[in-house]
């Protein structure tokens, strides 16, 4: 029987677990199987589980040295357990998947995030078949760090939340989904085989902005000058990458200005299907001509965490620059 390792952080899936440790200060808690167990009868019978609690928090309060937790946790444990199952909260569940495929080099284990919109103790709710869909995934040969919900699995690096209150909570708008849960279990897309030793490289560094248009948006307020305490710009821009380029916006302007202190910018989509273009009009041709970088397909979870997977890791900017436009993790598709 395969070993599979639950890890705990808390979110919606065990809200009543949050509730009884809200003034533990321990800061990691020995969970109890016997919750699953009287919840979930059964379980134990697909895989031989252990649990560990890392913390508990709302998913809105994770923060990168969260990841970075969670993924030294993996990497303490990677040899003694063939899979892993990671409970997490939905509402940046896509954010810390990402992360963790881009910390993770020459992965050759199952690392399977589930949560739930409704709590296990429920009785509505989709805990129940997220548990048992995630810890069977987790004891098979599928060496992606992936995110398993509502009878679908879907890439981590992929994934987005599109749904407050739907069981069908997340989808993969630029990919396919990697399986489906029926009657019985299909794959449906190429896994990413890893080759060599793992590695954990979780290192994220934050000082990044995330910037969304609206028509009428005064840039002057939002644009960052220096690279102190923004050393990146993400820019959510209209349909294809399209940006206000008219004479009196102060856009394009301003990413000049900011790109000339070593800035760096990167143009993502509000639209969350189909690729960026930065050569379809003019607002996304000026931009690229300063230096703006292209997210192609990526969600912007994806880019989000990417750019601060990689600013951790090198000080050059055109190494940076370079290693955004590769496809390392499965996370774009040009």
């Amino acid at each position: 029987m395969k070993r599979i390792l639950i890890l705990h952080t808390g979110g919606t899936i065990a809200m009543q677990l949050h509730d009884s440790h809200r003034d533990s200060t321990r800061s990691t808690i020995s969970f109890n199987l016997d919750f699953f167990n009287d919840q979930v009868p059964g379980l134990q019978e697909i895989a031989d589980l252990e649990s560990i609690t890392l913390f508990l928090e709302d998913s809105s309060n994770m923060v990168p040295e969260m990841w970075v937790t969670l993924a030294e946790a993996i990497e303490e444990h990677y040899e003694s357990f063939d899979g892993f199952v990671v409970l997490h909260g939905t509402d940046t569940m896509a954010y810390t998947a990402s992360a963790l495929s881009f910390a993770f080099e020459n992965l050759s284990k199952p690392v399977v995030f589930t949560g739930s919109q409704v709590p296990l103790s429920n009785r509505r709710t989709d805990a129940r078949r997220n548990l048992i869909n995630s810890v069977e995934l987790a004891t098979l040969n599928l060496p992606e760090v992936c995110i398993c919900f509502n009878d679908r699995v879907y890439r981590g690096n992929r994934a987005t939340k599109i749904s407050i209150g739907d069981f069908d909570a997340f989808a993969s708008p630029n990919h396919p989904v990697l399986a489906e849960f029926g009657l019985k279990l299909t794959i449906r897309s190429r896994y990413r085989p890893g080759s060599g030793a793992f590695r954990c490289h979780a290192r994220f560094d934050p000082r990044i902005q995330l910037l969304k248009l609206y028509p009428g948006m005064d840039f002057n307020r939002f644009l960052p000058t220096g690279t102190n305490s923004t050393r990146a710009l993400i820019i959510e821009a209209f349909g294809s990458g399209n940006l206000p380029a008219g004479k009196n916006d102060a856009l394009l302007p301003g990413l000049e200005r900011y790109l000339s202190n070593d800035g760096m910018v990167i143009i993502t989509s509000q639209a969350v299907y189909d690729e960026v273009d930065l050569g379809k009009y003019e607002g996304g041709r000026q931009a690229k001509k300063l230096g703006a970088l292209s997210a192609g397909d990526m969600t912007t979870e994806a880019c989000v965490t990417k750019i601060m997977y990689l600013l951790a890791h090198h000080d050059d900017k055109y190494t940076i620059r370079d290693l955004f436009r590769e496809n390392f993790a499965g996370e774009r598709t040009h």
